[in-house]
């Protein structure tokens, strides 16, 4: 009988058939030969000779890994998105080349990137940080082994899970009254924006980007298909600029009904459908303005400061507490999955769970 991993079957003809690994296709993909037998045991042996013969499923590579990692970065330009690029290029000429650029690419061993990830641990970087530097190197070994048949050296990096880390303070129920009631009754375009923010989970490049055409105030519909965002900037011109682009990832463009509370305030200043909604002009507010605006808001009014994408976090916190089923939420906010909107977005204050426990105490009550 056959054993797992042999690759050798049965034929309905009676014969046994094996199958071998024979090199690879123009597209990098496995070539497969096939022997065949009047027994499982005959057709084992022909493989293990067959196997020691094969072509070899690497190449070796005298190339340094910078010299692979720039063709990698020419190729995955035409696939991912200007942003992705950037984020790509950027942890690339920063973290990875100046240790390994001049290395040759056979060179590297599984415990020298292992090495490499402990060593920007220690650097006080992000787990989720380094993960993503790892993720760069990986994808750059397995373009290698695509591309030319090197062997994917990067395939048994590992790197730390982030550890949970306790959750960021939100506004509480007080705090939230206090900055609603400023922004009311000082209804700038600006302030409107916040409440935008606040009361649809908007992120703050979404907001940035938002034009009137994408409010459609009679049937109470917010439309996102744009993001803005300040990227690194390649011409030598300026060290950054503001690139408008498609959103996030392809559920972050979505439809959000409004309220109707929002819909009254957005009337009393829509204008044009070309302009931007912060500005009632064709002239736009970045998000670090927007982001410098409501932390000017917060020490005014006394409030603790937290980061413009604390509203996102309020909004999926107070959207629980009333009540949304999770997956609703999840695709107002533009998630892919539910288990983002919990892991990350929702959050439990010692208040709300007094009042989740309360609900034993009545059913016990009842009994």
């Amino acid at each position: 009988m056959s054993k797992r991993g042999e690759n050798i079957y049965k034929r309905k003809d009676g014969r046994w058939e094996g199958r071998y690994k024979n090199g690879f296709r123009s597209n990098g993909t496995v070539k497969y030969k096939s022997v065949y037998g009047r027994s499982y045991s005959e057709v084992r042996a022909i493989l293990r000779e067959k196997r020691l013969t094969a072509a070899d499923d690497t190449v070796h590579c005298q190339c340094l890994f910078r010299e692979i990692a720039q063709n990698w970065l020419i190729n995955i330009k035409r696939a991912v998105k200007e942003s992705t690029y950037v984020n790509y290029f950027t942890k690339l000429h920063k973290h990875i080349l100046p240790v390994f650029g001049e290395v040759k690419y056979e060179k590297l061993t599984v415990e020298m990137l292992n090495d490499f990830a402990t060593q920007k641990l220690s650097e006080n970087l992000s787990p989720k940080y380094v993960y993503d530097i790892v993720s760069v190197i990986k994808s750059i070994s397995h373009y290698a082994r695509k591309a030319y048949h090197y062997p994917d050296i990067a395939e048994m990096v590992t790197i730390q899970k982030e550890k949970r880390t306790a959750e960021k303070p939100l506004l509480t129920g007080q705090q939230q009254i206090t900055l609603t009631a400023h922004l009311l009754n000082c209804p700038t375009a600006s302030n409107i924006g916040i409440l935008l923010s606040m009361y649809t989970g908007i992120r703050i490049g979404e907001l940035c980007a938002l034009q009137w055409s994408d409010i459609d105030l009679e049937k109470s519909i917010l439309t996102v298909n744009r993001t803005m965002q300040r990227l690194k900037n390649f011409d030598g011109k300026a060290a950054t600029r503001i690139l408008v682009g498609s959103p996030k990832s392809r559920t972050s463009a979505r439809q959000i009904p409004l309220p109707e509370f929002l819909v009254d305030i957005l009337k009393t200043i829509r204008t044009e459908p070309e302009n931007y909604v912060l500005t009632g002009q064709k002239l736009f507010v970045e998000p670090r303005t927007m982001q410098y605006r409501f932390s000017s808001i917060l020490k005014k009014l006394g409030l603790p400061k937290v980061n413009f994408h604390a509203l996102r976090h309020l909004f999926a916190t107070n959207c629980i507490a009333l009540g949304f089923d999770v997956k609703t939420l999840s695709e107002i906010l533009g998630h892919s999955s539910v288990e983002i909107t919990l892991n990350r977005y929702v959050h439990s204050s010692m208040e709300r769970k007094r009042t989740c426990m309360e609900l034993l105490n009545r059913q016990m009550s009842c009994q």
